[in-house]
């Protein structure tokens, strides 16, 4: 038995344009206009960390807990118009019906983590799942995915995460787990395999049909 660990943003359900879109409207809020692309490069990293990441240690201080603040309310607006991905509901079914442990992972509000249960109707099929009262340090560090691993009492002998972006292979690196990245977070083969993921596939549904081809066969 394998442990799969699941990103929930941007992997199971279509959030990082939306996300991408609030963090550009909280900046502007306070008098910052960033171009999207670029915010959109740090979807996955922590908001703990994206405001210095995009700015700098002055911003930081001076205005990062008040457009973290923003950003929650300016997304919570947006919430509604996320979808799951194509195949998602039926990749964490297909892992445990192949005798796989699967956690939902996400440093996410719990609100929102609820949402995205609600929308891939997981309670009932998934092992177990996180949220960001799970963490201390978000990714890159390896909190979350070490959190999973405890919510199943499972260790990185063996297990697998499912990820969008370069900061959950780099997560999962530090945790020492290999990843299989999908295309949906809107990032390229090319910086996925850079940050280290072992495979990467079109999409969730490629991944699923695929699956014999991975270390989750």
């Amino acid at each position: 038995m394998t442990i799969a660990v699941l990103d929930i943003d941007g992997t199971l359900v279509d959030t990082n344009f939306h996300h991408a879109v609030a963090w550009s409207r909280a900046f502007r809020q306070h008098g910052l206009t960033l171009p999207i692309w670029q915010i959109h490069r740090h979807m996955g990293m922590g908001g703990d960390k994206l405001v210095a990441a995009l700015t700098d240690e002055r911003t930081e201080k001076k205005f990062g807990d008040a457009i973290r603040a923003a950003e929650a309310v300016l997304y919570m607006e947006l919430i509604d118009e996320v979808q799951p991905m194509a195949g998602a509901r039926d990749l964490i079914q297909e892992l445990r019906r192949r005798g796989h442990s699967v956690v939902l992972a996400s440093s996410a509000k719990a609100t929102e983590v609820d949402h995205y249960l609600e929308l891939l109707d997981a309670r009932e099929i998934a092992d177990s799942w996180t949220t960001a009262a799970d963490v201390e340090q978000t990714k890159p560090a390896p909190d979350l995915v070490l959190a999973a691993l405890g919510s199943v009492d499972g260790d990185a002998d063996g297990a697998v995460m499912i990820g969008d972006t370069p900061w959950d292979v780099k997560a999962a690196a530090a945790a020492e787990l290999e990843t299989i990245a999908v295309l949906t977070g809107g990032f390229s083969e090319s910086e996925l395999t850079d940050a280290g993921a072992t495979s990467v596939f079109e999409s969730v549904d490629a991944l699923l049909h695929e699956l014999d081809s991975t270390a989750l066969a």
